[in-house]
């Protein structure tokens, strides 16, 4: 359950909710994370990254080197890192690398 306290401006300071912020981020070796492709509207494709456990800013430091490694654009949010494109061999690859646990999922 949320618990949120607006300021008088009504703008939100303080949340209990899910942030993610609270948890430590887990070594990379704990971490058992799936790489998924997708196919959106228009004949898109996108590769999702789940399974990160750890704090925000971890996830968007991950986020940010993988995208800067792939040379493409993306997102991070709620745990999960996407990247414009086809590009599972270059993320299995460097996350194998650096230690994480990965594997291709779906079909």
């Amino acid at each position: 359950m949320k618990k949120r306290t607006l300021n008088s401006f009504g703008e939100l300071v303080f949340s209990s909710g899910p942030s993610g912020s609270g948890k430590p981020t887990a070594a990379p070796g704990e971490q058992d994370m799936r790489i998924h492709l997708d196919r959106l509207k228009g004949n898109k494709v996108v590769t999702r990254i789940v399974g990160f456990i750890g704090k925000e800013t971890d996830l968007e430091e991950l986020g940010r080197t993988l995208k800067s490694k792939c040379g493409v654009g993306g997102n991070t949010k709620d745990g999960v890192i996407l990247l414009q494109g086809d590009h599972r061999d270059k993320v299995l690859a460097y996350l194998t690398e650096k230690g994480y646990r990965a594997k291709k999922a779906g079909g």
